[in-house]
């Protein structure tokens, strides 16, 4: 690996050290329903996220609701000394994408046939703490 790719590729983990991420992969719900709940979370604290998705009635709900727990853990795991309770976690950003779609048929009158596209997505839950973000800008300020 070159030196330009190295640098590149440390300055990318440094940057990635300090973002608190979950993803989940081929969901077989429609992008478009995963949205409707996804807009819903999006810039909220974690902890009223959590409450709107748990008494939610769809499923994508609950399955947001997995994905942002493991988010949680994964802030956990890089902030061990700092307690769930101090810290102003939200949701920074939360990205539904298509995933593949699975096409089947399905016979239709007059010897025709339609096609059926089961879609899938891929959501992407970033999590911050609004008290780093804080922190960080008036240092920035400061110099």
């Amino acid at each position: 690996m070159g030196a330009r790719k190295r640098l590149a590729a440390e300055k990318r983990k440094e940057a990635n050290k300090n973002l608190y991420v979950a993803r989940l992969q081929d969901n077989p719900t429609s992008p478009r329903k995963m949205r409707i709940m996804a807009d819903v979370i999006r810039g909220k604290d974690v902890d009223y996220a959590m409450s709107v998705l748990k008494y939610s009635r769809r499923e994508a709900a609950q399955k947001l609701l997995k994905l942002l727990k493991s988010a949680v853990a994964n802030w956990q795991v890089k902030n061990e000394g700092v307690r769930l309770e101090d810290a102003q976690l939200y949701v920074k950003s939360v990205v539904v994408d298509g995933g593949r779609m699975l096409k089947r048929i399905r016979t239709a009158p007059r010897g025709m046939a339609h096609r059926i596209r089961k879609r899938s997505n891929h959501v992407t839950i970033i999590i911050d703490d609004k008290n780093l973000v804080n922190n960080n800008t008036e240092t920035q300020n400061a110099e």
